[in-house]
């Protein structure tokens, strides 16, 4: 492959030069490093010294505008993605956001508006656990019917310990103004969207979130949020920050089997022979007995089936990183196209509402009564800006 695209990295912090790395060693073979942007001066000594010969700018704009990079991707705070994104395609270049892509819907949803404006340019997003085979398995099984329509799902994911020293190492981190919240934005967005991803996006949320509560910070430390998809079917959603020995278990129950998901790497997925309602018609008081007394031979109702796969550290990434890439050069499709940023960004937002106002909030929420919400706790930081 001769043909490689310049990316822009924007922001050399640890997501930064992690994508840096993967590059320079090669685990992108369509992607080059066009140039680097920092505002902060020692970062253009580390440039200089780890990529030498590469452009290096203090002002993103102005290394959008050198011409060194065909592409952009976001390594800075939520808060600046859409806009970053929006300065890029305005400007005919290519944008790949971090995870989130924002804070808020209505920032959000204008980077996708302006987006929709320049349909040949390549807009996408860093959902790297769509690049996870296991998820990809598990997405065709379900698309697929194999499980029949979905009951109920729940994913515990409190496996995101974090130390109070983590928090305090930065004035912006776990902050309204600066981060935009905490467990929802910071940790959890990929498990947001690998959900609806998988299991359709919910109706509406009522949701019981902790502020504070087993940390010093201003932000959710722990959440547990019901979804209504409409149809009957519900889920639940428990993430946090401070179990030392956390759980990953992501439960998928359909009429016609179930998929349980242990700590991201292995999957059980049971399929019945025929749905579970023409089994339990199927059975008469003898075959319960059987049941009970675990006499029943359960190869006659349902089959089962492990998987699993080899994960190696950086593949996920620097996998959509050359998706991205090859959509620029040769149309690819995007493994994670960057319009579908605002679904997870939605329902955090609708977590947060329910949990401030005490109601049950449809994803169709009033976007200015959440920013209203979300600027009324910046306010009370005085720290930072408020938002619009």
């Amino acid at each position: 492959m001769t043909k490689k695209v310049r990316i822009g990295i924007i922001g050399l912090g640890a997501q930064g030069s992690m994508y840096a790395k993967f590059i320079t060693d090669g685990l992108v073979p369509n992607m080059e490093i066009g140039a680097i942007a920092d505002i902060d001066p020692a970062k253009a000594e580390s440039a200089a010294s780890d990529y030498p010969g590469i452009p290096f700018f203090s002002d993103y704009l102005e290394m959008i505008e050198s011409g060194s990079v065909d592409a952009i991707v976001t390594c800075v705070p939520h808060f600046l993605h859409p806009q970053i994104g929006i300065d890029a395609l305005r400007r005919d270049i290519h944008a790949l956001v971090e995870k989130p892509a924002g804070v808020y819907t209505k920032q959000v949803a204008e980077l996708n508006a302006f987006a929709q404006t320049k349909p040949e340019l390549s807009f996408g997003i860093m959902f790297n656990q769509r690049n996870n085979p296991l998820y990809i398995r598990l997405k065709e099984i379900v698309d697929g019917g194999e499980i029949g329509s979905i009951l109920r799902s729940n994913w515990i994911i409190t496996n995101w310990w974090r130390p109070q020293g983590y928090y305090d190492q930065s004035a912006w981190r776990a902050t309204w103004g600066g981060e935009g919240g905490g467990v929802l934005v910071n940790q959890a967005p990929h498990q947001l969207d690998l959900w609806q991803w998988i299991c359709g996006v919910p109706k509406s949320v009522y949701s019981k979130v902790a502020y504070g509560y087993r940390r010093n910070i201003a932000v959710e430390d722990e959440v547990t949020a019901l979804v209504d998809y409409g149809n009957g079917a519900t889920g639940v959603f428990i993430t946090a920050t401070h179990e030392m020995t956390g759980t990953d278990r992501f439960e998928i129950v359909g009429s016609q089997g179930k998929i349980v998901v242990e700590n991201s790497q292995t999957a059980t997925v049971t399929r019945l022979k025929r749905p579970e309602r023409e089994l339990s018609e199927g059975m008469d008081m003898s075959d319960v007995m059987k049941l009970f007394m675990g006499q029943l031979n359960t190869d006659d109702y349902y089959e089962q089936e492990t998987i699993e796969f080899d994960s190696v550290w950086g593949a996920q990434h620097a996998g959509v990183l050359e998706n991205f890439a090859a959509n620029i050069l040769d149309g690819t499709p995007l493994l994670a196209p960057g319009s579908d940023g605002i679904t997870g960004v939605r329902l955090a937002n609708a977590i947060h509402l329910s949990s401030w106002t005490g109601r049950e909030v449809s994803l169709d929420f009033d976007e200015e009564e959440f920013l209203a919400e979300l600027n009324s706790r910046i306010r009370v930081e005085d720290k930072f800006p408020e938002r619009v």
